[in-house]
Formats: structure tokens, C-alpha cells, sequence
């Protein structure tokens, strides 16, 4: 009988009316033998999440950080301040606060960044160097800039650091020992050369400058402005660096000839003229800077730095005991040194100073006492080969080893290997941060050390 309704057929879509989908069959138990798979809860990056929580919170209340921040918040910082031009009811982007800068470099010294751009990716990722910034962007052309800017700052902060520990009687100046580290300089070995090649690299660089400002004075717009000053001021810094590469030339040669060698033999770089060829410790000979550091011997706390291009740490001794005068108003009784530092002309320069204690080397005569005084000695060569001699002289110079030799290992520990600046200026900027950063932990732990005997 036919009706209106239709016919079920498999070719109509059926609709789906439940909620969630549901198996096709009933789940059935796994066999008693087999294991059932395991519910995990699994990682899932990708799911947003909001989170109250402040930079203070974050970083744990001993850490480093905020131990160097405490520092650089009691120090006096008016010279850098009067520097900043952007000042208020005036025109002008403001300026980086450098206690923030100060605070990043120190951070960054302790741990072994020496990179600007290094350490202007852990002020985006690391949080200890966003507590330091407090929401404060910085870029690695501020921080590269101000790491070599303030060298009279660093030098007075160093002086301070060392005065404020002995004030609180915790370091002492009665004995101090120095010594030396070679540090690679930021040049290559290809960049030392000769006269001749001095000159021609120096007419290339002054035509390379006179082809920019030709093409700037006929046709301005032939790159923008921005491209126009970076190639010009590269230009120009190449052609002061091989001037100046020229200028230092004779005094190379004449060192040359004093050694015995060929003056036409002496290369300086045009990349850093001020690095010199040293002889490393590993018996290699790189272009290096030679950093001198003198340590107090009570509380291995750095008290004298400097930087110099000479290899050899001979005559080394007097600008350390002169700086080390001017530092604190006068020398210090004792200086603990090596061998090479014990040079006649030094001896006789501090003797009304200081008492030196160095090892007398062997004479070539293997029957000469090398501790009797010899009849060429002055009085004061004649004096340190008596002192050297007695039972006290050699076992107060044992010191020197866990002092001035602890200290250089601890620069290196600390990524003072190589320099990424050049010049001596920025050399000896470098050395007073790690000199700063040393004496800042340093203090630290003669502190603690004094509330323990207390």
C-alpha cells in the first residue's frame, strides 16, 4: 500500500544527535596478562598562563646580585651624574642610570661575561640581570661604551674599596705582593707589520677617506646618511690606528736595536698599535697585554693595578710602589715579587721606600754564594742578597705564591683570558673592573669572617 513517509535508505545521512562522540563499540578489558597503558600527566608548553609575580620575588635573597647592587647603591657617583647632559625642564631622551650600568658591569665580571652583546641578552633572559635592570632596557652600545668610559672613576672606586677595609682594620698594607698576567690582546698576528707596509696601508687609508668625502660633495644623496657616517667614521678610525701605528714604530725599533736585533725587523699592528708580541705562558708568542695586579698578603685584597706593553715584568716594581703611595699616602713596607722584578735600577729605586723580597737568581759561577754581596753591588743590591739569605726572608716570601698567584688565577677563572677592547686606556679599564669585582667579594667574605671571631 503506498504512503507518503519515506523509505529508510543507507544513503541518507543520519544525524548525529549526541554531545560528545562515543566509541563504535564498547571498551573491552585488556586481558589480565597485558597492562593497561599507563595515564600520564604530560607536558603541554603551548597552554597560556597568567602569573602574578614581581622581579623581587624571583631571585632568591643571597644571591650575588644583590650583594653587588648593595654596593653600588652606598657609592658616591657625582662625577658620572654631572656628565649626563638630559637633565629636567630641558629636551633630551633621559639617560641610562649609570648605577645600573656600574651594577651590570660588576655582575658581569663576576660571571665571566666580557661581551656587551653577551651581556645585553642576559638583561632580556637571565633574571638576575633583569632584577638588576628593573624594567630599565639597555643596549650593548651603552653598556660597551660605558665599560671603557669612566677610568677615573674606576681608579677613585678602587681606592675607596681598599681605604674602607682599612678603616675597618681587615686588610693591611705591611706586606703586599705583586705579580703579572699576559692577557691576549684583540689583534691578530697578521696585523703587525713593518715600516713599508705601515706607509702603504696608511696613503690606502687616506684616499679610502678622500673618495668618501669626494662622493659625498658630488652627489649627497648617493647613500643615506646613516651609511654615509658609519663608512666615513670607519675610515677614519683606520687611518688614526695606522698613524698611530706609525708613531710608535721608532720607539719599537729602538727596542729592537737594544736587544741586539734588526730595527727594520719591528712590526706594530694596525688593529691595536699599543698590543705588543709577548711570550705567553704556554712558551707561545701572541700579541698580549701585560696586567700587573699587587695584592695585600692579610685578606688578598687588590690594592695596585696596572697595564703595560712591555713582556718582561722587569722594572715593573717602582710604578707599583709610586702608585700604591699616591693611592694611600705611603708605601707599603714589603713588596713580595718574582725574580724578574728584582732589577738593580728597581732596587735602587725604593730602597728608602719599601723592603723587596725576591728570589737572588743563580750565579753562573756555581762556587759564588749568591747571597754575598758582590763589589759592583750598590748598598741597596747589596742588602737584598744579605736578606734574602736568612731563615726569615724566605719563609715570609712563601706568602707571595698564595697571594699575587691566587688572585691571577681567580682573574682567569673569571674570563681574563682574552680582551675585547683595545688600547691601553680600555686595557686598564678592563683590569680595574676585575679589580673591583675581586675586592667586592672579597669584602664580603672578611666581613663574615670578622662577625664569626666576634
Amino acid at each position: 500500500m503506498p504512503t507518503d513517509q519515506p523509505t529508510p535508505s543507507s544513503e541518507t545521512p543520519r544525524l548525529d544527535t549526541t554531545l560528545f562522540a562515543l566509541p563504535a563499540t564498547a571498551p573491552t578489558s585488556p586481558p589480565a596478562s597485558e597492562p593497561g597503558r599507563p595515564r600520564l600527566r604530560e607536558v603541554n608548553r603551548a597552554q597560556l598562563a597568567w602569573r602574578p609575580v614581581d622581579l623581587d620575588s624571583l631571585l632568591p635573597d643571597d644571591h650575588r646580585a644583590r650583594i653587588v647592587w648593595e654596593y653600588v647603591a652606598g657609592l658616591d657617583l657625582t662625577r658620572l651624574y654631572a656628565q649626563i647632559q638630559a637633565v629636567e625642564g630641558h629636551g633630551g631622551a633621559p639617560a641610562t642610570d649609570p648605577r645600573l650600568l656600574l651594577a651590570l658591569w660588576l655582575q658581569a665580571t663576576l660571571d665571566g661575561v666580557g661581551s656587551a652583546r653577551a651581556l645585553a641578552r642576559l638583561c632580556d633572559d637571565h633574571v638576575a640581570y633583569q632584577w638588576l635592570c628593573g624594567g630599565v632596557s639597555v643596549n650593548y652600545h651603552t653598556l660597551a661604551d660605558f665599560r671603557t668610559a669612566p677610568v677615573a672613576v674606576l681608579d677613585a672606586l678602587l681606592t675607596r674599596s681598599v681605604a674602607t677595609l682599612l678603616a675597618e682594620q681587615l686588610v693591611t698594607l705591611e706586606r703586599v705582593a705583586q705579580d703579572g698576567v699576559r692577557v691576549r690582546a684583540s689583534a691578530g698576528a697578521a696585523s703587525f707589520r713593518r715600516r713599508p707596509s705601515l706607509t702603504q696601508c696608511l696613503a690606502e687609508a687616506e684616499a679610502q677617506v678622500q673618495t668618501l668625502r669626494a662622493e659625498l660633495d658630488t652627489d649627497p644623496a648617493a647613500t643615506s646618511q646613516r651609511q654615509r657616517a658609519a663608512r666615513e667614521r670607519a675610515a677614519r678610525e683606520r687611518h688614526a690606528r695606522v698613524a698611530t701605528a706609525l708613531a710608535q714604530l721608532p720607539a719599537v725599533e729602538a727596542t729592537k736595536q737594544r736587544q741586539g736585533n734588526r730595527p727594520e725587523t719591528a712590526r706594530v699592528s694596525t688593529t691595536d698599535p699599543d698590543a705588543r708580541v709577548m711570550k705567553m705562558a704556554d712558551g707561545g708568542f701572541r700579541p698580549a697585554y701585560n696586567i700587573q695586579f699587587a695584592t695585600a698578603t692579610t685578606g688578598q685584597v687588590i690594592v695596585g693595578v696596572e697595564v703595560s706593553n712591555v713582556g718582561s715584568d722587569a722594572g715593573q716594581l717602582a710604578p707599583m710602589v709610586a702608585q700604591m703611595t699616591t693611592r694611600y699616602g705611603q708605601p707599603p713596607p714589603a713588596m713580595l715579587v718574582d725574580a724578574p722584578y728584582a732589577t738593580h735600577a728597581d732596587l735602587q729605586q725604593v730602597r728608602d721606600q719599601t723592603c723587596v723580597y725576591a728570589p737572588v737568581p743563580d750565579p753562573r759561577d756555581p762556587t759564588r754564594d749568591r747571597y754575598a754581596p758582590r763589589p759592583e753591588d750598590p748598598p741597596a743590591v747589596a742588602a737584598w742578597r744579605q736578606r734574602m739569605g736568612t731563615a726569615d726572608a724566605k719563609a715570609l716570601y712563601k706568602a707571595r705564591a698564595a697571594t699575587a698567584e691566587c688572585v691571577n688565577a681567580q682573574a682567569r677563572n673569571r674570563g681574563l683570558w682574552r680582551l675585547l677592547v683595545r688600547g691601553l686606556d680600555k686595557v686598564r679599564a678592563v683590569a680595574l673592573w676585575y679589580a673591583l669585582a675581586h675586592n667586592l667579594m672579597r669584602a664580603v667574605t672578611l666581613r663574615r669572617q670578622a662577625l664569626v671571631i666576634a
